[in-house]
């Protein structure tokens, strides 16, 4: 999720009922707090697609960062008490963040694996809009604002079960019809009965739309596995790739010629339904294999 979203859930919290002086600054900052991971990017988008929602996003950070934001805050009094809201707030970012497709490495630093409930877009303007006419409404009426604020949470919760729901019933649909070893469902934008997937037996991957309405399943595209073509062994030597492919789950890799250059690209084929290059490492060669330019798109 966004740190805008984020933000309204940090402020959303606090309308439960967490009153005590400096609360609500306490709340916001640990709602936001794991994105400070965000300064990657000074380092190139591809070092920012290794580094985003890893440390920050893991188990220590939750113990840690809670107590260092309690004893900025609350060092003289209100220790224990700030700690335990901001623990609070940076467990439901890390939560939140689970959601969506994109994972965070939620065990590091003791296990780097990337985790990922796949139920949410990145962005959901569904949860966004629904947190920020929560927030309105409490300013407008403060006295009820805590029930409001109630309210908000059981609605997150109901429209999460919903779409864990609908993501069960498309994977067993695409299983149905597909025959494949591993399957992926994941959740398009602003989308309920159409999901993306990801089929893969032996060195094929099948990526299309499974929709529960129409009762259809769409393959969309097709791919061969060659990762035994000299150039892509050799863009994997390149900082961009390496970066990428930590990142990635269902990477792909196929090389074409761009003029006189040999040009391989790779896709992450979890958002290859986005138009355009998203999530996509490119390294150019020239005729004897030297990499003369590298670089990722999101």
């Amino acid at each position: 999720m966004d740190p805008v979203t984020h933000s309204l859930i940090g402020t959303t919290i606090y309308n439960l009922g967490f009153k005590r002086r400096l609360a609500f600054w306490v709340l916001l900052l640990a709602s936001i707090a794991p994105d400070f991971d965000y300064v990657t990017r000074i380092w190139g988008l591809d070092v920012f697609l290794r580094y985003h929602r890893g440390i920050t996003h893991g188990i220590a950070a939750l113990f840690a960062m809670p107590v260092a934001i309690g004893l900025i805050f609350g060092l003289k009094k209100g220790f224990i008490y700030y700690t335990s809201i901001s623990f609070l707030a940076y467990g439901v970012h890390l939560f939140a963040d689970l959601t969506n497709q994109y994972g965070i490495r939620i065990l590091s630093p003791l296990d780097w694996e990337q985790y990922s409930l796949d139920l949410i877009f990145i962005l959901d303007p569904y949860i966004t809009l629904g947190l920020l006419l929560s927030v309105a409404l409490c300013k407008i009426n403060k006295k009820k604002a805590a029930s409001i604020a109630i309210i908000t949470s059981a609605l997150l919760v109901f429209y999460m079960g919903g779409r864990y729901y609908l993501q069960g019933k498309t994977g067993d649909f695409v299983k149905e019809r597909i025959d494949a070893s591993i399957y992926r469902i994941y959740p398009l934008p602003n989308d309920f009965l159409r999901w993306w997937f990801i089929a893969k037996s032996g060195s094929e991957i099948k990526a299309g739309f499974a929709d529960l309405f129409t009762q259809r399943i769409c393959v969309q595209e097709t791919y061969s596995i060659k990762e035994n073509d000299p150039f892509i062994k050799r863009s994997k030597e390149t900082r961009v790739v390496r970066n990428f492919l930590y990142f990635s789950r269902f990477p792909h890799a196929e090389i074409k010629r761009e003029g006189d250059k040999p040009v391989v690209t790779w896709r992450e084929l979890s958002y290859s339904f986005l138009a355009g290059d998203h999530f996509v490492a490119k390294v150019i060669f020239d005729d004897e294999g030297r990499v003369i330019n590298s670089y990722f798109k999101f």
